[in-house]
């Protein structure tokens, strides 16, 4: 990251430290009923599949203990884990499971480790298509900092739901390893999220607010062309810009690699206008969606990787499939803030077509009035000379994914008053 930002971050944990009024001990309650849970990460689940990157989805685990690490963007006094088998085919049994703080890669620091609890049992079962929260975590969080979730899978899974780009480092070791401090054991690595579906945390300053954040999309926002394990996404940035304004807020991010709005794909995940309703509109606490969708709609029908092309979608079908995301989250009580699709320009979806299609979209975007609000990523991390072109600056070498300072430069364009 920039230097502006190593100086942002490092005043963020100065800020949060001394404003976050987390007890040195947790709350002696637990349980599921009571407090006021709020989302503080996600990731969206997808099919096992590896279209562009390998990974252990498709093979799945079998005594196998796997520990990743999630940055969560609120604190509180207690957290609960959320772990799916939305995509498995078989029951998926977690043999036991841990919580704690991270140290440094696969290590996590002493004294935080919490065993993980369901309904009070330390192993569960998550039914073939199911989705379920852990006890709560006597466990105190503050934001923006690392957590380290640990699952032993002791017996076979089947094929994995995960999330595949990550853009942070998993680990595996074999055998049992679920109460190491250190990440000796963890000697195999990988770039997705297994399992693992969300943090949520209740207690500290934010108890009881309704005023988080979802960044729904595709690979733009999910961080592709960001640093591994940097948190350079621009939800990750702009999580760090209402903290350093002083009105801190959770932002999660529900971006999936190649997702569209119209269509379904074997290897990015179900179609917006589904997955809406079950990655955005059931998040605890929030308040604001920003939806950039759509690109990937347009160059799919085009594009001979890594499946064959989608559908066709016209500019109408995909501004169609906009207003029902904004009507379905109206429903809801939410405020929709719509994002204009980026340049392509030199991208493998750089067509007249295409572009005209990007155009038609982004105009619509910006004048119909149909969001409650607009950010313009377009114009943000545009060439000036060239605008339909990313800046070569922000672009992480293919043409279409913005690198950390672009996806910095995306994050400043949101204005912080329309959240």
């Amino acid at each position: 990251m920039h230097t502006t930002n190593t100086l942002r971050r490092t005043a963020i944990a100065v800020l949060t430290a001394a404003t976050l009024g987390l007890a040195p001990t947790a709350l002696a309650d637990s349980g599921h009923q009571g407090p006021s849970w709020r989302a503080a990460w996600a990731a969206s689940p997808q099919s096992p599949t590896a279209p562009f990157t390998a990974n252990w989805s498709q093979q799945g685990f079998e005594n196998h203990t796997v520990r990743q690490v999630v940055r969560v963007t609120t604190g509180g006094t207690r957290a609960r884990i959320e772990l799916t088998n939305r995509y498995g085919s078989t029951p998926l049994r977690i043999t036991g499971a841990t919580v704690a703080r991270t140290a440094e890669g696969g290590a996590v620091r002493p004294g935080s480790v919490r065993p993980l609890r369901f309904d009070g049992r330390a192993s569960v079962t998550i039914p073939a298509g199911g989705t379920l929260l852990s006890d709560a975590a006597n466990l105190p969080v503050e934001a923006f900092g690392s957590l380290t979730v640990t699952l032993y899978l002791a017996e076979k899974t089947g094929p994995a739901t995960f999330h595949h780009f990550s853009s942070a480092t998993s680990y595996r070791a074999d055998g049992d390893h679920r109460g190491d401090l250190t990440g000796t054991a963890f000697r195999e690595t990988s770039a997705s999220w297994y399992f693992l579906s969300g943090v949520e945390v209740t207690g500290g300053r934010d108890t009881g607010r309704r005023n988080g954040v979802v960044t729904f999309g595709d690979s733009i926002t999910d961080g592709v062309g960001s640093k591994l394990d940097a948190n350079g996404r621009y939800p990750d940035e702009l999580a760090e810009r209402l903290a350093e304004s002083g009105r801190p807020r959770a932002v999660v991010n529900h971006g999936i690699a190649g997702n569209q709005v119209v269509n379904d794909t074997t290897w990015a995940g179900e179609r917006a206008l589904k997955r809406f309703r079950q990655d955005v509109l059931t998040e605890p606490g929030v308040r604001t969606v920003i939806v950039l969708e759509g690109i990937n709609d347009i160059g799919g029908s085009t594009a001979t990787f890594p499946a064959p092309p989608t559908p066709d979608v016209s500019a109408a079908q995909l501004i169609a499939g906009h207003r029902t995301l904004i009507r379905e989250a109206h429903a809801k009580g939410l405020k929709v803030v719509g994002a204009t699709l980026t340049p392509i320009k030199g991208s493998f979806y750089d067509t007249p077509a295409n572009e005209a299609k990007r155009e038609a979209v982004n105009d619509w975007i910006r004048t119909s009035g149909a969001y409650d609000a607009v950010v313009d990523f377009d114009r943000a991390v545009a060439d000036p000379t060239d605008p339909d072109r990313i800046l070569p600056a922000y672009d992480s070498g293919d043409g279409l994914h913005p690198n950390d300072a672009g996806y910095e430069a995306m994050a400043e364009a949101v204005d912080l008053n329309e959240l």
